[in-house]
């Protein structure tokens, strides 16, 4: 959480901004946008040694419960698994609803996550602002990728996309 948003009085931290009003396609809880909350895409490989808690929130994305990004490092950690930090990213949606302006915020971050074929991300700030009296939510998150090799290289989507980029781009300049 950066200390301009406390000391900001145009800047209003939110915790918990969305509510059980979705949509009926989203399964979203009360307190699913809040700093430190992780998302890991649905059908991620895991360990079958690594044991947490987690629910579906919506487009392919399950929330993890009572773990934040220190605590899951430190069980993956322990099974021998890798789960880098690899960017922040960040969504601003305008909107007079917050509850809403939030979820689509966090809804951009992880389309644009999965885009980028990793698999898991870690909200680090939710914040309600004010520009020329527009109301807006900004959503910040480190993307994270969980895998067994401790070279992101070596994972097998990675290097897929990478290649798919790669033939694109030649494809592109004619070569």
């Amino acid at each position: 959480m950066s200390l301009t948003d406390y000391n900001n009085p145009g800047s209003e931290l939110l915790q918990g901004v969305v509510s059980a009003r979705a949509l009926p396609s989203e399964k979203v809880m009360a307190d699913q946008i809040k700093m430190g909350t992780i998302f890991i895409e649905e059908g991620t490989p895991l360990p079958d040694s690594l044991k947490f808690e987690s629910e579906p929130y919506s487009n392919g994305w399950r929330s993890v419960k009572n773990l934040n990004g220190y605590g899951l490092d430190r069980k993956i950690r322990e099974v021998g698994w890798t789960l880098f930090d690899l960017a922040q990213i960040k969504a601003r949606v305008f909107g007079f609803d917050r509850e809403k302006a939030a979820r689509r915020a966090l809804n951009r971050v992880l389309a644009n996550v999965k885009s980028d074929a990793f698999n898991s991300l870690e909200i680090s700030q939710v914040a309600a602002k004010r520009f020329l009296g527009l109301p807006y939510v900004t959503v910040s998150a480190h993307v994270r990728h969980l895998q067994e090799s401790m070279f992101l290289l070596h994972d097998k989507r990675l290097a897929e996309r990478n290649q798919a980029r790669l033939a694109y781009s030649r494809a592109d300049r004619g070569g």
